[in-house]
């Protein structure tokens, strides 16, 4: 008997905008994405695509002079976009917890990493001891693997590597066993050896935990081996999502392909790596069709003239493209 999955996180036609002197920018175009209990999906795309904005939307965190103006974001069944300041407050951290991209700039300079542990985690469960406060710092230190966290509660940020610095971050994010976990590329400040470390510890944690994850980042070997589900994003729109085996072997969207067509395989020898051509349209420019009419191959003047609708064009495998009709795989012939 197959098990039904349940959703932790639903967002439907989410648009987050930044109105400017000088136009609109929509960094959000409409997007659709869900999250099931105990799993963890990977959000891939280039700079600027939308990865970080739809993190940041969720938690309610969009920068001015930016806001949600359209869509729905449903976390366990309450709508987030009607929840005022406070009771966000009281999701943020508690529920849904969010590990940022440097580390650096996240931990606080002035105070020693066990003071704001402990201030988190006094926050969110309510523990004033000063006793059982530090056992429950240790503990959460203990989890993300480092070595004598009795000496490290006494250090500050700058006392600490970048890959402890990390880990600290994790420690923070995960404190209050959350039900979701927002990863914004946590390796990107690290070297490749520590960056393999962290991943592997995020791994771990969220199979111990039982809880969901988003990672969102720009390699596709991290979503290889950490996701079970991908989304690509462009331009402020999820063009492709499917389980992660299904889009590496089988891409629909000429987004996606181009992507993998850039990474490289073991074994492959080429004299250069494709290329996807041109650069990621301004986002302050609206446009009727396809945001990727510029750089595709394969483009058409339907795809000028008409933006393509999300298709589901076999189990579970999502696509945006003019190219898919929806229950058909096979590309039309134009």
């Amino acid at each position: 008997m197959t098990s039904i999955r349940k959703p932790i996180l639903e967002i439907k036609g989410l648009r987050t905008q930044f109105i400017l002197r000088e136009g609109t920018v929509t960094a959000l175009d409409g997007i659709d994405l869900t999250i099931y209990e105990n799993e963890s999906l990977g959000i891939v795309g280039e700079t600027g695509c939308g990865k970080s904005m739809t993190a940041f939307s969720i938690l309610r965190l969009v920068p001015n002079p930016g806001k949600i103006t359209a869509g729905s974001i449903k976390f366990k069944g309450f709508e987030l976009t009607k929840l005022t300041p406070e009771e966000m407050r009281g999701i943020r951290g508690r529920l849904i917890s969010m590990i940022f991209q440097d580390p650096s700039t996240s931990l606080d300079p002035v105070f020693s990493i066990g003071k704001q542990l402990g201030e988190v985690i006094s926050l969110h469960q309510g523990i004033y001891d000063k006793e059982a406060l530090r056992k429950k710092v240790l503990d959460a230190l203990r989890l993300v693997r480092i070595a004598a966290p009795e000496n490290v509660i006494k250090q500050y940020p700058h006392e600490l590597s970048g890959g402890m610095k990390q880990r600290v971050m994790i420690a923070l994010a995960l404190s209050c066993s959350p039900a979701l976990l927002i990863a914004d590329e946590p390796t990107t400040a690290l070297d490749v050896t520590i960056q393999a470390q962290i991943l592997n510890l995020l791994k771990d944690l969220a199979r111990k935990t039982g809880g969901s994850m988003m990672l969102i980042t720009h390699n596709l070997g991290v979503v290889a081996e950490t996701c079970d589900r991908v989304c690509i994003m462009y331009a402020g729109r999820i063009v492709e999502d499917a389980e992660t085996f299904e889009l590496f072997a089988r891409p629909l969207h000429p987004y996606t392909m181009g992507l993998l067509n850039a990474f490289p395989k073991l074994g492959e020898r080429r004299e250069e790596l494709s290329v996807i051509r041109g650069t990621v349209p301004n986002l302050m420019i609206p446009f009727p069709g396809c945001a990727f009419v510029d750089r595709c191959d394969r483009a058409t003047d339907l795809c000028m003239s008409k933006k393509p609708t999300r298709v589901e064009v076999s189990p579970g495998h999502f696509v945006s493209c003019h190219l898919y009709p929806a229950g058909d795989e096979k590309p039309n012939d134009r």
